[in-house]
């Protein structure tokens, strides 16, 4: 079986799907990949890449065709929306041409936003009578209403139509969340093509050799009460609340809060530090994806938050995955299907959304269990992870998917 992964994010950017790509070949799929220059989460091109031209490599036995695209840059949201039509442009141009004497039984598209980049999976699953199948990740349009990248109706109105289109010229689509399958199916207007899987999980093999600068912050990480963020540090993540959270633990003396990660809120992070003089929060900055498990495993707890909107309800972080994987506490700022999850894992607490009192409590409440009983739901969230999420059974229902066979493991159990 041969696969055109199409997205716009791919290694050397940190998302799972890179780790997925390893594990579809080890199952014996030949994968190509299509897309852009790396430039998330920071929106500056990766050194070695340029924004514009085609450029081919070859990493870890996958060939992989790079378009152009428009950096998203920082805090604008019209950089964002050329960055958008940018790669979807690019692909819908240029794929035809580089990918012309090549043969794939599906396109598949990892959707993360934007799930505008399925619009050229449409066209190449048509020239290469191929199966189209889509992942999503993100809801569109309610992300960006959420997010605060566009908030005038029309124009969200115009994007569900374009959202609308995709899913019912989309062969099989597959969900992140199981709270996602009913506004996908009432767009796709077919609920038997939509299932659920789970989001991929990024390779937490720990690196055969530790960096220096990383075994110095896990040593840091490690002499104290840690509480321990790490991802995109953006509006979504509600790092207001965690900030406000932190001025009212300040009396802990051996609690830091440690945001591991860089986004569009880093300058506003540095400044709450600088102003309310913060001495327990730690802005280390983005660490390569190796990095983090002698990271994570040395926090006290882990810390995953979304901000309050409807929207985040639906979704499961895939840091959360991450997060039950190390085998740590975790302390959550989530509604809805996340904390469901954390509820039924019993792996740590939950804090509501919105509320740095609330979250300042909860944290005060990790910090006072045992160390023994911290250690307890950290083993619950490996078990549960482990019986849900074990990359392997992810893998394996992908490829049947991908196969369009029936699916049978858990992992993609129907609702």
């Amino acid at each position: 079986m041969h696969v055109l992964l199409l997205t716009q994010y791919y290694w050397p950017e940190t998302f799972p799907i890179t780790a997925e790509v390893a594990r579809l070949r080890a199952e014996g799929a030949k994968v190509t990949v299509l897309t852009g220059k790396p430039n998330y989460p920071d929106g500056q091109v990766f050194d070695g890449y340029k924004a514009w031209g085609v450029q081919r490599e070859w990493h870890d036995g996958v060939e992989i065709f790079r378009v152009p695209l428009v950096p998203r840059g920082q805090n604008s949201g019209v950089r964002l929306a050329l960055n958008y039509i940018s790669f979807v442009l690019s692909a819908g141009l240029l794929a035809p041409l580089l990918l012309r004497r090549q043969r794939f039984n599906t396109v598949f598209v990892y959707a993360p936003s934007p799930i505008l980049q399925a619009l050229p999976g449409i066209l190449i699953a048509r020239l290469k009578q191929a199966k189209l199948v889509l992942w999503v990740q993100d809801l569109w349009p309610e992300s960006l209403s959420a997010t605060g990248a566009v908030t005038d109706r029309r124009i969200l109105a115009v994007v569900a139509s374009v959202v609308r289109y995709i899913y019912r010229h989309s062969d099989r689509i597959l969900v992140q969340s199981r709270a996602f399958r009913q506004p996908v199916s009432a767009l796709a207007n077919d609920r038997s093509k939509v299932h659920y899987l789970p989001n991929p999980t990024p390779d937490l093999t720990p690196p055969d050799q530790v960096a220096q600068d990383v075994a110095l912050l896990a040593d840091d990480i490690g002499s104290g009460f840690s509480i321990v963020f790490a991802g995109n540090l953006g509006r979504a993540q509600a790092l207001d609340v965690v900030m406000d959270a932190a001025r009212e633990l300040e009396d802990l003396a051996s609690l830091r809060i440690f945001l591991i990660g860089s986004g569009s809120m880093d300058t506003w992070l540095h400044e709450q530090i600088a102003r309310y003089q913060l001495t327990n929060v730690v802005l280390p900055g983005r660490f390569p994806a190796d990095a983090m498990p002698p990271l994570l495993s040395k926090a006290a707890t882990l810390l995953v938050s979304l901000r309050g909107d409807e929207i985040f309800t639906y979704t499961v972080p895939s840091k959360l995955q991450t997060y039950l994987a190390i085998g740590r506490p975790i302390v959550a700022v989530l509604d809805g299907e996340g904390a469901a999850i954390l509820t039924e894992a019993g792996a740590g607490f939950i804090s509501p959304t919105e509320d740095p009192t609330a979250l300042a409590s909860t944290i005060r409440k990790m910090y006072e269990t045992s160390e023994k009983e911290r250690a307890d739901m950290g083993a619950a969230g490996r078990a549960y992870f482990e019986a849900e999420f074990a990359p392997e059974l992810i893998t394996k229902a992908l490829m049947q998917h991908l196969l369009d066979e029936p699916v049978a493991q858990r992992a993609t159990t129907e609702i």
